[in-house]
């Protein structure tokens, strides 16, 4: 089975059913194994009826008492050994699939890595939760025909033999059996695939929102959009169900479809033999076979049914992967350096010029304008911002991310100790730590948390406020020490009186270093050396804070509105 640190492989993404034969190709000494097995589990479920024929034939019909004990010893010798032979069977497969399990996870969670911050930009986290919760589990029971399927096709072979050397007719009616059942259902496995896709899409919608829900209560909550929200989610859920249901309703044809006619086989197979052995033609002992054959192929085309329905739910699972595993991160053509020395920042397409040094603020009616234009002069997205006179798309990315930090306000928190959450995999400095904690006036909440820095956080900070994530993640921010720091809304859910105190330390802690923050409050526009007005995405005015309340109606009325919106608050 794979190790939880060894390379899953090059994932074959040219299609579900290649990934899925991917997942067999790499683990081939299991899956031969499986299959070998499987194959002699299964026939040898045959050989029980064969040996009860001789035992009845040579030994219960003349009374011979030796020659009965001879080969009931054998069926019990046969049956012991096979039960042991199931077992190893079962041991395999679940290996085999517990294999593609977790390559399948290793291959999605590199994926997601290898896309960085592309991944929120291409696929919803409700298409990555469904994937990692129920198709990696849905691929992984696919992978069972490699075992008993293969053996079910060695079984059927082998009674369908061993009927031609009593009944020609027998058998043939068993070798026209498999393909009529194909006949049957292999429409009704075509028509779940569709039904299957689409609820699995709508299945991805709903698991994003739930998301967003989790993450947005206190603020919907606040606006009075909870209810709204909630009629919403609910008329979704209801159309998830009815597409749950027509899923339903389609698998459970196939199902039943693969216990009724291998049963209904079994009767007419029985019957024919009857009407032979009542001929004269076949003994009691090989009437008694012949049901004992038909009998153990019940098991084999009954579960051919559901393989069958295993390896369409397979498909549609593998498809989403691949789908997945197709998607690219942003393409890094930079070949050039990065400035040697401090440089502009500049965004031609918004007109923002961020000197260096300096701590400059973005102020805008629309935080999603802020945003933006800190995108792209991070480069998160296409641009055309320079850096020093040099088009960030030319420059290397590796050196980029080395120098220029963009911190979210709704940036990721991974579970683990405090510690841990803002200083990663580093050892840092207790100096470099306490002074980032002071700078973001966080030292409360350490000393609220009873282990203090190695206390453990929930995944995304949900132990805690949210004006404690927020100062968490500046705290973060702030250990990276970058040449050229970039943050969106870095105190937006923080009160006056601690929303003042980190604007006063963090200019204080950056004085010399090129820092951007987005923000419309009073507090923090106040301490900027240069003020960006923007209108529609455009810089409107420029200027200090004072200078623009005096002389910029728009931004003025701006800033009155926060200010207003933070009297309120208090």
């Amino acid at each position: 089975m794979i190790d939880a640190y060894e390379d899953p492989g090059t994932p074959d993404s040219r299609g579900g059913a290649r990934y899925l034969w991917w997942l067999v190709r790499r683990q081939p000494g299991r899956a031969v194994a499986g299959a070998l097995l499987g194959s002699t589990w299964m026939v040898l479920l045959a050989a029980t009826p064969y040996l009860m024929a001789r035992a009845i034939d040579e030994g219960l019909e003349p009374g011979d008492s030796a020659a009965l004990a001879g080969w009931c010893g054998a069926l019990f010798a046969v049956g012991a050994f096979n039960a042991w032979l199931s077992i190893m069977r079962h041991r395999t497969m679940t290996r085999v699939r517990m294999d593609a399990n977790f390559r399948t996870v290793k291959v999605v969670v590199g994926q997601a890595l290898r896309l960085g911050a592309a991944l929120p930009r291409q696929v919803g986290a409700g298409e990555v939760v469904t994937i990692g919760v129920g198709d990696v589990q849905t691929i992984s029971q696919a992978l069972t025909v490699v075992g008993p399927g293969v053996g079910a096709v060695v079984a059927y072979l082998v009674v369908a033999g061993l009927l031609v050397a009593l009944s020609p007719e027998l058998a043939a009616v068993v070798l026209l059996g498999m393909p009529l059942i194909i006949v049957v259902v292999g429409p009704l496995l075509t028509r779940l695939q569709g039904t299957e896709t689409e609820y699995r899409e709508r299945q991805g919608v709903l698991t994003a929102r739930i998301a967003d829900l989790a993450g947005g209560l206190r603020v919907l909550n606040g606006l009075g959009g909870k209810s709204l929200f909630a009629d919403a989610f609910h008329k979704d859920s209801q159309r998830l169900r009815a597409q749950g249901y027509r899923v339903g309703a389609v698998a459970s044809w196939v199902q039943a479809l693969g216990v009724g006619l291998p049963t209904l086989f079994l009767a007419v197979v029985t019957w024919l033999a009857a009407r032979t052995a009542a001929r004269g033609d076949i003994s009691v002992g090989q009437l008694v076979s012949v049901y004992g054959y038909v009998a153990v192929l019940v098991g084999p085309v009954a579960f051919w049914v559901e393989c069958g329905y295993q390896i369409s739910r397979g498909l549609v699972a593998a498809r989403r992967v691949v789908r997945f595993l197709r998607l690219e991160p942003m393409p890094d053509g930079g070949t050039r350096d990065a400035p040697a020395e401090p440089a502009a920042l500049h965004d031609p397409e918004s007109g923002v010029r961020v000197l260096p040094g300096r701590l400059t603020v973005l102020a805008a009616g629309r935080p999603a304008d802020c945003a933006a234009v800190v995108d792209r002069l991070g480069r998160y997205v296409p641009t055309e911002a320079t850096w020093g006179g040099v088009r960030l798309d030319e420059i290397a990315l590796p050196q980029l991310r080395e120098r220029i930090l963009v911190a979210d306000h709704e940036a990721d928190l991974f579970a683990g100790t405090l510690r841990e959450l803002v200083g990663g995999r580093l050892d840092r400095e207790p100096a470099d730590l306490a002074r980032a904690v002071h700078t973001a006036v966080a030292d409360d909440i350490v000393q609220g948390l009873p282990d203090g820095l190695d206390s453990a956080v929930d995944a995304q900070g949900r132990s805690l406020s949210g004006g404690q994530r927020q100062r968490v993640r500046l705290v973060r921010a702030l250990l990276a020490d970058p040449e050229v720091l970039l943050a969106i809304e870095p105190t937006s859910a923080l009160d006056a009186h601690t929303e003042a105190r980190v604007a006063e330390r963090l200019q204080a802690a950056r004085r010399g270093r090129t820092t951007l923050l987005t923000s419309t409050s009073p507090l923090v526009l106040a301490r900027a050396d240069t003020v960006h007005y923007l209108v529609d995405g455009k810089v409107a005015a420029t200027g200090s804070h004072r200078a623009l309340l005096d002389g910029e109606p728009g931004y003025r009325a701006l800033v009155a509105r926060d200010t207003a919106a933070e009297d309120a608050v208090r």
